[in-house]
């Protein structure tokens, strides 16, 4: 805990927060089992009344442990975490959402683990979240490979502005909706969180960072349908202002998913910086690493470092086209806007896909200072779905360069940039896998861009006649 707790003081130490000296001391000896205040743990009875008595105890004595035990399962609707608690899931303990739509009356949380405004937070153990996704699906679509949601889902986790906040050794799954949602929190630690989701449950993203600041996922294994880790500013609501999106890392970490491993994106309604993914691995998913830039929001000195990848095409409902990488920036609604964005780099990133390395933006804003730096790719064809398009999705209907839906009727090269000011390639390499399709393309092609350089870039096109680089 030591170690943890210093990775989160530091950063408050630097900033000079004064309320960091009562804060950072240690807190009260003070625990409660929740069988002590009636908790049943037999999967049927709700026990949330009981399990928030004791968040609500430890709360107002000034801090300690709520403890839920293990061998038991314990029948939950919406909790709310509060100041100095460590909720403590013990050993192989399971907490299970109610599908009862009563069960959850908090107006501005949508989890079912919520906090507000806490601070000194942290949730550990190695006991598991169900949210038993399956009771809040409706209908099965075998074309889209995917179930209907019903009307009401909560999300698994919804912690808004909590500072000093640690969810650590814990695993989640079986979400209905998003999983792991932290909005406007600040010095956060996810260490070690194992997520298993279904994976044809639509928009059950694994990790969700929205608007924080000072924070660090690391050690954690995913699986999930939508997208695995992925950083936002979503659009805010009334008067509440949640800041900026600044300062996160993402490392170690191992996804499966059905569209993007490792995002940036689709909402981007504010500033987003300073962002590193690094030592990650995309086993499987709709596109390796990417940024969709959709909103006013400016995005600049994201890195995305020692990564490797697979991607391969889902069906159409499902984001993600298989492209090794995915970089664009178009506006989302029609008369909509984009802000910049800048300084990306991609770092010894290297994979199998279905679709190009791409880097494409709105020729109104191109993308700025681009470096792909020991990148490599094999382009291959494994699964049955249609290729030769790029996807745009979400974009606005209207544009004339994408079909209806978002996506755009393309070749497939090996690296393909549009709209970019000042691109560097050094030492990346393209390659071809044995199953060729006949759109297969060039091993770059470049088009309105400016400051071009490639330094050592290998690699051939798919088919004889064609050259490897097509640059206009």
């Amino acid at each position: 805990m030591a170690t943890r707790r210093s990775f989160l003081f530091s950063s408050l130490s630097i900033a000079g927060l004064n309320w960091l000296p009562s804060f950072a001391q240690s807190t009260p000896a003070r625990e409660i089992n929740v069988l002590s205040l009636g908790a049943i743990g037999d999967g049927v009875t709700l026990d949330s009344p009981a399990i928030q008595q004791a968040i609500d105890q430890i709360s107002a004595a000034g801090g300690g442990r709520v403890v839920v035990p293990g061998g038991k399962r314990f029948l939950i609707g919406a909790l709310m975490l509060k100041s100095n608690v460590n909720f403590h899931l013990a050993d192989d303990a399971v907490l299970l959402a109610s599908p009862e739509a009563a069960h959850y009356g908090f107006k501005k949380n949508r989890g079912v683990i919520n906090a507000d405004s806490a601070i000194n937070l942290s949730i550990t153990g190695t006991g598991h979240v169900d949210g038993q996704g399956m009771k809040f699906m409706g209908n099965y679509s075998p074309v889209h490979e995917r179930w209907e949601p019903l009307p009401f889902r909560p999300r698994m986790f919804h912690l808004i502005g909590c500072k000093g906040l640690e969810i650590s050794g814990i695993s989640f799954g079986h979400s209905p909706e998003w999983g792991l949602h932290t909005l406007g929190c600040e010095h956060v630690l996810v260490d070690g969180v194992r997520v298993r989701n279904y994976l044809d449950v639509p928009n059950c993203d694994g990790m969700d960072p929205d608007r924080c600041r000072d924070m660090e996922i690391k050690n954690c294994d995913l699986v999930c349908a939508d997208d695995g880790i992925v950083i936002k500013t979503s659009q805010q609501t009334g008067d509440e202002d949640y800041g900026v999106s600044h300062n996160i890392t993402v490392s170690d970490c191992s996804v499966v998913c059905r569209d993007s491993g490792l995002k940036i994106g689709t909402e981007t309604f504010g500033d987003i910086s300073k962002i590193l993914f690094e030592r990650c691995r995309i086993v499987s998913g709709g596109r390796g690493p990417t940024i969709t830039h959709r909103q006013p929001g400016n995005i600049e000195n994201v890195e995305f470092r020692d990564i490797d990848f697979l991607a391969q095409h889902h069906a159409a409902r499902w984001w993600g086209w298989g492209e090794a990488a995915s970089v664009t920036v178009w506006p989302r609604i029609k008369d909509g806007k984009t802000g910049s964005l800048s300084n990306v780099r991609f770092k010894n990133v290297r994979g199998v896909a279905e679709n190009s390395f791409r880097i494409d933006a709105n020729p109104e804003q191109p993308v700025k200072n681009v470096l792909l730096e020991d990148c490599s790719v094999e382009i291959d064809r494994w699964t049955q779905y249609p290729g030769g398009m790029f996807d745009n999705r979400p974009t606005r209907a209207d544009d004339p360069m994408h079909e209806p839906g978002g996506l755009e009727k393309h070749d497939t090269p090996a690296f393909f940039l549009r709209n970019v000011q000042g691109a560097v390639l050094r030492n990346c390499s393209a390659s071809w896998g044995v199953h060729h399709a006949d759109y297969f393309s060039y091993a770059l092609e470049a088009e309105h861009v400016t400051g071009l350089k490639l330094e050592n870039f290998k690699g051939k096109s798919a088919r004889p006649g064609l050259p490897a680089t097509l640059i206009r």
